[in-house]
């Protein structure tokens, strides 16, 4: 693992990163701890919608793939997010709990595990800041805490079906 790609990726590259890492730790924080609907939770959702909007909105200004007029498939997933933030919020204003979760899950899972999953293809900065000088050790402990977020969710989703 090295960092050195993102010293000298363009400026958008720089402020995704640096929104999208708060955003996948604190996301996951959201969907699996238990106390939903309290002040913390309702201030760290906001936190977590404005980080997932800028990550998204950062997107634009990132051509790595210039499939169509500069954008890719992947801006699909942009897209995505930001309309799940704003369902997400308009269904918590108007007490639509459940809708509420259901965007807000989709949000995530597009928006950091499937978009995230993307930039580990060859040929992305990501995939040379998480294999270049990495040992097979380092990609073991990588995928059991890319795949740790989605472990807990299915365990809480199941364990929430039988009560």
């Amino acid at each position: 693992m090295t960092l050195e790609p993102l010293y000298t990726a363009p400026l958008a590259v720089q402020i995704h990163v640096a929104t999208v890492m708060p955003a996948a730790v604190i996301g996951a924080f959201l969907l699996l701890w238990r106390r939903k609907g309290s002040a913390l939770h309702r201030l760290l959702g906001k936190l977590w919608m404005v980080l997932m909007v800028t990550t998204a909105i950062s997107t634009f200004f990132i051509h790595s793939f210039n499939l169509f007029f500069g954008f890719s498939p992947i801006h699909i997933l942009s897209v995505l997010t930001i309309v799940n933030c704003w369902a997400a919020y308009r269904m918590a204003r108007r007490g639509n709990i459940r809708g509420h979760r259901i965007a807000v899950t989709q949000a995530y899972v597009w928006g950091i595990l499937v978009a995230g999953g993307l930039t580990l293809l060859p040929h992305r900065i990501m995939n040379r800041v998480v294999f270049e000088g990495s040992s097979f050790f380092d990609l073991v402990l990588l995928a059991a805490l890319l795949l740790l977020p989605w472990l807990l969710f299915h365990l809480q989703q199941t364990k929430l079906k039988h009560v």
